[in-house]
């Protein structure tokens, strides 16, 4: 097994500068200031790195689109890591914070950029102030700030603290609360790598704190070596949060293409009580939910296989539920998450997240008609596709893909109709009476 992002799994104390520089550490970026920026560019485009945020986006090809001709540019290190489930980003900055450091000065040189900024979400304070330290250990041993190992190449690093908001972890949003405003995403294009659309204007590639910790590793063992774990698609390794219904809750780096049941049973530990799993969120709350079945368990945890079964790798955040689990409570527990993260700035989004907790509020009390089922899913496919960031697509897969596959779980919950109350039985007075009363009519 190789630990290209775990390595304190196999080096003890590798968080410390130097054990990590007495174990190739920062060997890549001399490499790479030795290199032109376009050489750099082109091996992370060949090892066919993907970005581990959730788009899965090639990264060279993301950083080609930066212009060169610019004089300012900007790296920013998306360490938000607000997806539900998701705690991968905080253990490699806790225990391997040099590589994360390392990978993007090696952004930072490919697109010739002249500061990283590393955002944090406001509840990571604690790992921000021991990031620092480790920021300030590369300098001091000349690894950024002016003329980086001889090579005329300038560039500082910044630790920038969010204040807790799910939608900072888009990248526009994330760009505007660098800049001191409000965390809400841009209207686009200009995109962050043009002029005018990433950061103080200036062209910006935002990337996750996974996909930047990849990089060292691939210029010190080549883009063919990468590529040789995982597949073809989807190349390297990459950490799945586990939680859920498992006997080992936890972060496991492992080859892209290993199965949902891999996962599950031979690292997580298979469920407890050894019941069935009913259900997995592959992507935390934003992704289509999948049953689970045969097929689904044995599907690979790739990009391109996740779109198979109808659902995204995005963060790979894995939430498994086993038989017990009302999906009807999922959803409506999901949409009270992404109605209080909605930033608010596209109607639809902001109105929609109102409506569907709201029904959904009236379907788990019981108070709901059928009609309502068929409601939320209307509410949540005019939320689908219509917004700035995708908040809205996010919002709208938990009750969509629930009410598609688990549609038993929500109509359990439906108000059956009162029975008729049988009309009382005659007495002899009220017999009498209307006889009386048929008389005179």
């Amino acid at each position: 097994m190789v630990n290209i992002l775990f390595r304190e799994l196999e080096v003890p104390n590798i968080r410390e500068y130097d054990v990590y520089r007495a174990n190739d550490g920062y060997k890549a970026l001399e490499k790479a200031v030795s290199m032109k920026p376009s050489e750099v560019i082109d091996i992370v485009k060949a090892s066919n790195l993907r970005g581990r945020g959730g788009a899965g986006f090639p990264t060279g090809v993301k950083w080609s689109f930066i212009p060169q001709a610019e004089p300012v540019k900007y790296v920013t290190v998306n360490c938000d890591e607000s997806e539900t489930g998701t705690f991968k980003d905080r253990q490699i900055m806790e225990n391997n914070p040099h590589q994360l450091i390392e990978g993007a000065l090696i952004c930072a040189y490919a697109i010739q950029a002249t500061a990283v900024y590393i955002y944090l979400r406001g509840e990571f304070w604690d790992i921000a102030h021991e990031l620092d330290k480790r920021i300030e250990e590369a300098r001091a041993a000349g690894f950024m700030g002016q003329n980086i190992g001889g090579s005329g190449f300038s560039c500082e690093v910044y630790t920038h603290l969010g204040a807790g908001a799910y939608i900072c972890g888009e990248e526009s949003a994330l760009i505007e609360s660098i800049e001191g405003k409000l965390g809400q995403p841009r209207v686009r294009p200009p995109f962050p790598a043009q002029k005018g659309g990433g950061l103080y204007g200036e062209p910006t590639v935002v990337n996750n704190v996974e996909t930047l910790t990849n990089v060292p590793w691939i210029l010190n063992n080549g883009a063919d070596a990468f590529k040789a774990i995982g597949t073809e698609q989807s190349a390297g390794t990459k950490i799945f949060c586990v939680s859920g219904h498992v006997n080992k809750p936890g972060n496991y780096e492992l080859p892209m293409g290993t199965t949902f049941r891999e996962l599950i049973y031979d690292y997580a530990g298979g469920i407890p009580g050894d019941r069935a799993v009913k259900a997995i969120l592959p992507s935390g709350g934003s992704g289509p939910i999948v049953p689970g079945t045969d097929e689904v368990l044995d599907t690979k945890l790739t990009y391109e296989d996740m779109a198979k079964v109808g659902t995204i790798l995005g963060s790979a955040s894995v939430i498994v539920m086993d038989d017990t689990v009302d999906i009807a409570w999922v959803a409506s527990k999901t949409i009270k998450f992404f109605k209080h993260e909605s930033c608010g700035k596209c109607t639809p989004c902001r109105e929609g997240t109102f409506w569907l907790d709201k029904v959904l509020d009236r379907i788990m009390r019981g108070d709901a008609k059928e009609s309502d089922i068929d409601l939320i899913v209307n509410i949540a496919k005019n939320m689908a596709g219509v917004t700035l960031c995708a908040l809205g697509d996010f919002a709208a897969n938990p009750v969509i893909h629930t009410v598609r596959l688990f549609a038993d779980d929500f109509k359990a919950h439906i108000a059956k109709p009162a029975a008729a109350t049988p009309a009382p039985a005659p007495t002899v007075r009220s017999a009498r009476r209307d006889a009386a009363a048929a008389a005179q009519g």
